[in-house]
Formats: structure tokens, sequence, C-alpha cells
């Protein structure tokens, strides 16, 4: 551990303590939950979704409202949006049967994959494929053009599960010949990517790293943090953050949720609802589809362990 990691600048202690919006990552500071949490216990009158803090518990609630009324409507039964602070406190309730489906990070899924058989329900098609990408970020007005100008800088992760907000650039700075652990000065985890963007915008950090779905639709949407800043680096295509659920739901459930979902498109109210949270239709997928993911975590694994 070198010395100066651990100097955290003044204005960010100021920013953590005054909005709650990042956690360093190696004191593991516990924000309180901001999440709208359901109870997750057993309850076989509603339909019980679980969705990881891709983006903030607010901004989730108003992206996924309009879809679970319309899942609610189609199902005949409620459904129940249930938050965590973490992609794995998300992969937990999969894992023990607290949820029947969960919207997780690609990363998280190939962790609950081998862990517990997580299965892959559908997946959204964006702009005519199943992909997104991972975008490094700096503020607009930054003279950092590249990664490699981010050595020694402060730098914003999303979650320890996230493949575009931690995967993704730990494999980009591998392939430089260099340690993701010792790459930059100090690093946060903001556990959401519209955070992320925030504390880049406000220069609160020198740069981070941001799913392409996340940045897209806020520039698109309301981009007043996203317009303050400048994407330096996009990554090759990754398999798309997945629904999914646990290989022990009910095949009657599965079948019927699957259902609805692949036929949305085919809906006026669900082609409505698709365009606005700017997603085509979803379709079936097959594991393979995260392949380079999981071809990234063993590199990543190996360039850490080079230098100890």
């Amino acid at each position: 551990m070198h010395p100066e990691k651990n100097v955290v600048p003044l204005l960010i202690i100021l920013f953590v303590i005054t909005s709650g919006c990042l956690s360093n990552e190696a004191t593991k500071v516990n924000l309180s939950n901001r999440s709208n949490d359901f109870d997750s216990s057993s309850d076989s009158e509603s339909l019980r979704i679980a969705v990881s803090a891709i983006i903030s518990p607010d901004e989730t609630l108003i992206y996924y409202q309009d879809m679970f009324d319309y899942l609610s409507l189609k199902m005949g039964v409620p459904v129940k949006l249930v938050q965590r602070k973490t992609y794995q406190e998300v992969n937990d309730l999969v894992r023990k049967n607290s949820v029947d489906a969960a919207f997780v990070c690609s990363l998280a899924y190939i962790d609950g994959k081998d862990q517990f058989g997580m299965e892959i329900l559908a997946v959204p098609i964006v702009r005519g494929e199943p992909r997104y990408y991972s975008y490094i970020i700096v503020p607009d007005d930054s003279s950092i053009k590249s990664l490699e100008g981010l050595k020694g800088k402060t730098f914003a992760y999303t979650d320890p599960l996230s493949n575009s907000g931690k995967l993704s650039p730990e494999y980009m700075i591998a392939q430089l010949g260099e340690n993701p652990e010792t790459f930059f000065k100090l690093t946060f985890f903001t556990y959401s990517h519209d955070k992320s963007i925030q504390a880049v915008a406000e220069k609160m950090v020198d740069g981070a790293a941001v799913d392409s779905l996340v940045w897209d639709f806020k520039n698109a949407t309301d981009p007043g943090f996203t317009s303050r800043t400048k994407i330096i680096s996009k990554s090759p295509p990754y398999g798309i953050p997945p629904l999914v659920v646990s290989k022990d739901i009910d095949p009657t459930l599965k079948g019927k949720l699957g259902k609805i979902l692949l036929q949305m498109h085919e809906d006026e109210k669900g082609i409505e609802i698709l365009d606005r949270i700017m997603i085509d239709r979803f379709s079936e997928a097959n594991d393979s589809l995260y392949n380079s993911v999981r071809e990234m975590k063993k590199v990543v694994s190996d360039a850490k362990r080079k230098d100890t």
C-alpha cells in the first residue's frame, strides 16, 4: 500500500459526507440504504423483482415503474420492486429464492451462474443488439485524453461486481501492462452509474468508468451531468445486463413471465414503455454472450497477482 493512496482530498471528503455519493474502496464506508425496499420474504400473491443499483434508488423507481405496472397488469398480480445497495446483495436474494427475478449486471450474472446456477430469462435489445459498452469519462474541460492519462489520479468505480464500472476498466489497465490495484492514486465505489457520472461532472474525481446504457440514456433525457463530462475511451461490446431467475423458479411462472417480456414489443402499451427507456425489445439469449466478460475476469485476476 502506497502512503499517498490514503490521502483523500478535502473536497472529496466533503462530497462523501454531504451527498452519500462515494464510498472509499479501501475503508468500505457503509452508506445508508436509500432504496425503496419491500419485504422480500415469500409472497405467493405477488411477483418480486429485484433491481441491482445500476442507477441510484430514486432513479430506479422512475426508470422501472411503468414496466413493473405493465408486468403486473399482464401477470394479474402485484409486482414488488426489491432493491439492495450492492450487486452481491441482489445475487444473494436470487440464490435464496427471496425474489422471483432480478435485473443484474453482466459480471454479477457470471458469478451467480458459477456459484448457484443463476439463469437468464431475457435480455434487452438496444439499437439492434444485446450488447453495451464501458465508457471512461472525465470532466468536459479535462486535459486528460486517454486512460493512460488517469494514472496516479482519482477514479470512481461503480460496484465490485460491475462489469462496465469495475472489471472492464481494470482489464483496460491490465492491457497497458499495469496492475489495476496500483494504477490510480485513489479509488471509490459510488454504487450506481449515475452517481459516478455526477462525481465526474462535479470534479470530485478525475475520472470514472460507467455503463454506456446509463450514460446514453441520461444524455438523451436529462443531460445536466453528462453534458459536463466527456468520453475518452469506449470498450469493446459486452453481453448486455440480463434479467435472471433462480434455477429453482417455478417453471410455469418462468414461462409466463418470459413470454410477456418477449412479446412486449408487439403490444402498443409495451412499445410505448420500451421506447421511453430506450429498449427495442426483449430477447432470449445464450450464456455464451458473456464469454468475453469471463475472459476479462481471468486476465484481471492474473494482472493483480503479478506484483504480489
